[in-house]
């Protein structure tokens, strides 16, 4: 709003900001040297997208749902779809589900080089951002460049363009790549395979703090190989359960200092984490053998607690997916209907699929013409939050002594471990610390 002073001038206020990815602000406090209090406060305004899907057309949520996010897009596409056809009873072809993890590949190539070249490398080797960085160290910049040019160009094939794509549908796709556009693409992936070798490389040689959190872990677990677009809820603490039942597992409760959820895994008041590190430990065994090998490689167990060293975790991941992409294209072959028809019924359905910073579930319940009624979407920021703000309040005591500076620094680093959003993976998080 605009306000007139009595001099003539006038100061323009802008309160909250539209369209952007999301904000964060933090408020330690302490007392006589103690951790009193800490808040990761996310106070970006709430976006009401499960409030406008109801009355929708059962066949409109993986293209709203998409606009939740501009580099994960295809989490909330595929979430929604298995949700919905849950929902109406229907089971898609192995090529649909196929398809689907291909181009979750290349959501998870973009999104974890993102995040691991320009966001998070510039807090282990000392930069405020990747600009600066790039002065010193181009090579590491250009080949983050190169991986996410990689994912956003497969993106691109299968979903028709890499932000938002418009190829998916409830039931599969409006179209399949051909098997030699596919084929024609190998050469790309096969680079990004190289690329992706080489930031394990680089990113396991960085220092990093000794810091181990105690926390539950959470993911999917597929029958067959490494979880991305489909699985049953597995955690570290032995319990199982399907998709389906995540609304009587998972709690969702408001906080004073934040409009983002925080969650809870029903019964429990410790937090629970999701995630690189959370999917793999629980599923390290499924590793292809030359992301199982780089893992080794670049010093990581059967599971890897260091939350500093989920970027290492993320760089092995982005093994996996150009792997992954290449064994899919290579036994794809034409003459499959990209799709089948999903007719309306009355109904409750249920989906999730690993987006590159955690789980992602969805609940819809339809009415008997297929219009959505109700809508959960539960994302794996939500999920978090209790857990960052525990390694924030462990971490602080520990570095009590550091000035606020130093503190701010360390405190946002941890954020940037779970990649949760942009905005917190940005290099501008306000910090508030109070001593007493």
């Amino acid at each position: 709003m605009t306000h007139k002073l009595t001099d003539g001038g006038r100061v323009l206020q802008v309160g909250t900001l539209a369209r952007v990815e999301g904000e964060g602000a933090m408020r330690i406090a302490f007392e006589g040297g103690d951790v009193a209090d800490v808040h990761l406060r996310i106070y970006e305004p709430p976006r009401f997208y499960e409030a406008f899907l109801r009355g929708r057309a059962h066949t409109e949520p993986p293209d709203i749902t998409a606009r939740i996010c501009g580099i994960c897009p295809v989490a909330y596409q595929t979430s929604a779809c298995w949700a919905i056809e849950d929902a109406c009873g229907v089971v898609v072809p192995e090529e649909v589900r196929l398809m689907r993890r291909l181009l979750y590949c290349g959501e998870w190539i973009e999104s974890h080089a993102l995040h691991v070249f320009l966001l998070h490398a510039p807090d282990f080797l000392g930069y405020d951002g990747a600009i600066e960085m790039a002065t010193d160290h181009p090579d590491v910049v250009e080949l983050g460049l190169r991986l996410k040019k990689a994912g956003n160009a497969l993106m691109e094939l299968v979903g028709g363009r890499s932000v938002h794509p418009v190829n998916v549908r409830v039931g599969g796709f409006y179209r399949f790549p051909a098997a030699a556009e596919l084929r024609a693409f190998r050469p790309e992936l096969e680079r990004a395979l190289a690329d992706a070798l080489t930031a394990v490389s680089v990113v396991s040689g960085f220092e990093f703090p000794e810091f181990e959190q105690p926390y539950e872990y959470v993911s999917l677990r597929a029958e067959t190989g490494y979880p991305i677009e489909v699985g049953s809820v597995v955690t570290s603490a032995g319990t199982a359960f399907p998709v389906s039942e995540f609304a009587e597992r998972i709690e969702e409760r408001h906080v004073p200092h934040s409009n983002a959820l925080h969650a809870r895994l029903v019964g429990g008041d410790a937090p629970y984490a999701v995630g690189p590190l959370a999917r793999y430990s629980l599923n390290s065994d499924r590793l292809s053998a030359v992301a199982r090998e780089a893992a080794r490689d670049a010093g990581l167990g059967d599971t890897c607690r260091n939350p500093f060293r989920s970027i290492v975790v993320r760089a092995v991941e982005l093994v996996e997916a150009c792997h992954e992409a290449l064994r899919i294209i290579d036994g794809w072959t034409d003459g499959t209907a990209p799709s089948v028809e999903v007719p309306p019924r009355a109904g409750e359905g249920y989906g999730a699929s690993e987006a590159p910073r955690g789980t992602l579930f969805h609940r819809y319940v339809l009415d008997a013409a297929g219009i959505i009624r109700d809508a959960q979407i539960v994302p794996p920021t939500s999920q978090n939050q209790a857990s960052v703000e525990a390694d924030l309040r462990a971490m602080a005591a520990t570095w009590s002594d550091l000035d606020d500076h130093a503190l701010q620094h360390r405190c946002e680093h941890a954020i940037r471990n779970y990649d949760p959003c942009i905005s917190c993976a940005t290099h501008f998080l306000d910090l508030t610390v109070e001593r007493s």
